[in-house]
């Protein structure tokens, strides 16, 4: 069953559909933040040395940059579904 729209383009309950709808403001926001991130990781092409406990890993600094985002975000996926 789908919604009836008006003259004006809206659906009768209000809500846009396509992707004006899909582009709120905070997802705009979380858009441009992942592109810089890309950007700034991308961009910091140097090696670095990192030490885990013992080891010293020299690996490229946008390789560790990397990994330390998608370790945030893991985290802040867990946390976020946990606290519904």
């Amino acid at each position: 069953m789908t919604a009836k729209a008006s003259e004006s383009g809206r659906k009768v309950d209000g809500r846009r559909g396509g992707v004006r709808g899909a582009m709120t403001p905070t997802r705009v926001a979380v858009l441009v933040l992942v592109v810089l991130a890309l950007i700034f990781i991308f961009e910091n092409t140097g090696e670095t040395e990192i030490r885990l406990l013992i080891p010293l890993v020299t690996m490229p600094l946008w390789a560790a940059l990397l990994a330390v985002g998608i370790i945030g975000a893991l985290f802040g996926a867990y946390f976020m579904r946990r606290r519904r």
